[in-house]
Order: C-alpha cells, then sequence, then structure tokens
C-alpha cells in the first residue's frame, strides 16, 4: 500500500492551499476529490483521508447531496482507525459522526490569524506534541462544534471557540483553524463581507502577515505529524529520510 491519501473537497474556494505541497514533501501521494464530482466508495487504496472546509453544515445534504457519502467515508476511516484530518467543515463532520453536536451560526465569528491555545492532554498528542502551546492559525467560521464525542480527546481552544481541536482514537483529528490557510487566503477575502461580519480587512491581513513565519512553521509540524501518522498506517517509515 503506497501512503496515498484522498483530501475531499468541500467548496470550490477552499483547497488544501499550502498543504498539497508540505504533505507531498513529506511523502504523501495526494488526491484532491471534489465532493460535486462524486466520491469513491470505501477508502480502499488510500492510507488516509483529509476533509477540508466550505459555507455548510455536515448535514446540509440539500446543499450538498455528497455529504453523505462523505460522512460514510468519515465512518469508515473511524472503524479502520484510517488517519483522518478533518478541517473546519471536515472537523465539524467529523465530531458529528462520531456522535458530538454542531450547531450554525453559534458564537462569535472568528475571521484572521486567531491564537489557538493547547490543552494539556496535546502534550502526547502525536500531532501536537511538538507544536507551542499557543500558536496562531487562520480562522474563518461562523458555525461551531458546541459538544465533542463522548470519547474525542479535546486537544485546542480559542478564546472565543471552546473546541478548535480534538483526536478520536488514535489518528483522527478535527480542527476548527485552518493549518493549510496563509495570510494570502486573508487577502483574497472579500472586503464587503468581511467588514459585514464586523472586521477591518486591512487589519486582518495587516497582522495575519505580522505573525505568518511563526505560525507557518507551526502548521508545517502538523502537517508532518499527519504525513507520520498516515506513512506508519501504509507500513511506512515515518518520515522520508528514516
Amino acid at each position: 500500500m503506497s501512503a496515498h491519501v484522498l483530501a475531499v473537497l468541500n467548496d470550490p474556494d477552499s483547497g488544501l492551499g499550502r498543504y498539497e505541497a508540505w504533505l507531498t514533501q513529506a511523502g504523501l501521494e495526494v488526491t484532491l476529490q471534489p465532493g460535486s464530482g462524486g466520491l469513491p466508495p470505501n477508502l480502499s487504496g488510500y492510507a488516509g483521508l483529509v476533509m477540508l472546509g466550505g459555507g455548510l453544515m455536515p448535514d446540509d445534504d440539500a446543499k450538498a447531496p455528497w455529504l453523505p457519502d462523505e460522512r460514510r467515508l468519515a465512518e469508515a476511516a473511524l472503524s479502520q482507525e484510517v488517519p483522518v484530518l478533518g478541517i473546519c467543515l471536515g472537523g465539524q463532520l467529523l465530531a458529528m459522526v462520531a456522535g458530538g453536536r454542531v450547531r450554525a451560526n453559534h458564537g462569535p465569528i472568528e475571521r484572521g490569524a486567531t491564537q489557538i491555545h493547547l490543552t494539556e492532554a496535546a502534550e502526547d498528542d502525536d500531532l501536537f506534541g511538538q507544536a507551542p502551546r499557543r500558536f496562531y492559525a487562520i480562522e474563518n467560521h461562523r458555525d461551531a462544534i458546541t459538544a465533542l464525542p463522548p470519547e474525542a480527546v479535546h486537544l485546542a481552544y480559542s478564546r472565543q471557540c471552546p473546541n478548535q481541536a480534538f483526536r478520536l482514537g488514535s489518528a483522527a483529528w478535527g480542527l476548527q483553524f485552518h493549518p493549510e490557510a496563509s495570510a494570502e487566503n486573508v487577502a483574497r477575502w472579500d472586503p464587503a463581507k468581511v467588514r459585514a461580519d464586523g472586521f477591518d480587512p486591512d487589519d486582518l491581513l495587516e497582522f495575519a502577515r505580522s505573525v505568518e513565519p511563526d505560525s507557518a512553521r507551526t502548521c508545517q509540524q502538523i502537517a508532518a505529524a499527519f504525513a507520520g501518522a498516515v506513512r506508519h498506517y501504509a507500513g511506512l517509515p515515518a518520515s522520508t529520510s528514516a
């Protein structure tokens, strides 16, 4: 089995961003599959699953008819212990299929570079164990996970959002923040929509650029750690240099 990862694209304006290059550099073969184009019936041939963001709820099947298939893939990954990385919508979907709760338009809107705080449980986590206890990552959400699944390990929070990261089992992670996004993603946001959410687009971009070097370093560490989990599942050395 190769270290082949399926990445589900839930929104054409979303994507793998810098994670496409970082995961490839870490020794993974990545297939980016738009959900609207149809998803495979199972994870045969894949050693990892990445579920990306999008302006949807995890059960918004009328707007996104591929979501039932994506939920089935997430459930299969959990049952087979295939490494999973769910980002924003993907993290919310992972929480939902495992028994957590997600609410639309709940809590403060988070946009731009936001400080993420790790919990004590993150110190022993394979994804976050080498990360600093506080770091910045891009946020862009108005929906939120209001209750983690019963078996989840809580890994991170922000000042305004209590559930920024969690783990299920040994190798399935849900994130609310966007490690794949950089300050240049912020630069492409519609200024009118940013202002409508109560933020100044110039301030968001300036701050995101100011913390970008440290943020990128940590987010690349997270990518490398996920790649290590995928390679381990595939029976390969954890590092391409090993």
